[in-house]
């Protein structure tokens, strides 16, 4: 196992516990203790991590407050989502990426790749891309910064996005139905996301079950604009049927 590979499992173990120790961690991914400590402090030298006496846990400036219970909920259904969505990434290529947790997951899986371009208005993102040395180029949004989040939002980060065109956009998203298509709690990150579908050669989105069928305040975009759906449960019977009308992909992650 490659270490950003071994680094990326280490961190998502963390997130899904808070907590884990250098025994836990061996015995689980088969890793020696003396390979864990030397990967637990690279982790804490970039931030990623907090390590404590025999073990390490999330850092409290990237794990305060609501964003930090996103991460944690349904963990491994979105690391699922995040690895089969990174399947679709060629080196070389342009991205732009909104926040979000599963979109965070995403963007460790990119480290991955070399050489890709990233555009986003997530602050954690733009962190975690260039903390690897991919030779990935990322690009943050200006904006107003919304703390909660981590993010830029408002005029000017859309303004900014403007000036990219991109192989691929990259969403997550508040809810979805065979009616209005995707849809967000926010008009701000509504704003931001149609703009990312306009500059972008084709639209995944990714979503865990529950946004299946719900209702959420602001329109983004039909489902004839969505080119692959990244979900961890196969979408109902009426549901997958117009998505299957619209020619979206449908990619059920293996948990």
């Amino acid at each position: 196992m490659n270490p950003a590979k071994r680094q990326s499992d280490i961190i998502n173990r963390i997130r899904q516990k808070d907590f884990v120790t250098v025994n836990e961690l061996s015995k689980t991914l088969n890793i020696s203790k003396e390979t864990i400590r030397r990967d637990l402090t690279e982790l804490a030298r970039k931030g990623l991590v907090q390590k404590v006496h025999g073990g390490a846990s999330l850092p409290a400036v990237a794990g305060e407050g609501p964003f930090r219970e996103r991460m944690g909920k349904n963990a491994a259904a979105k690391i699922k989502i995040a690895e089969a969505a990174a399947e679709l990434i060629s080196p070389g290529e342009t991205i732009l990426i909104d926040t979000g947790s599963t979109t965070l997951y995403f963007a460790e899986k990119l480290t991955l790749i070399p050489k890709l371009t990233v555009v986003t208005n997530s602050t954690q993102i733009a962190k975690t891309i260039s903390s690897e040395p991919s030779y990935s180029k990322v690009f943050l949004l200006g904006g107003e910064f919304y703390g909660d989040n981590r993010q830029t939002i408002g005029s000017i980060a859309i303004e900014q996005l403007k000036s990219f065109r991109a192989h691929h956009a990259i969403l997550t998203i508040g809810a979805l139905d065979t009616r209005t298509g995707i849809m967000d709690y926010s008009i701000e990150e509504a704003q931001l996301a149609r703009a990312m579908v306009d500059q972008a050669e084709s639209l995944t989105i990714l979503v865990d079950s529950s946004k299946f069928n719900k209702i959420a305040s602001f329109e983004v975009c039909n489902l004839s604009r969505i080119t692959n759906l990244v979900c961890d449960i196969p979408p109902s019977a009426e549901l997958k049927t117009e998505l299957m009308k619209a020619k979206i992909n449908i990619i059920v992650a293996n948990l």
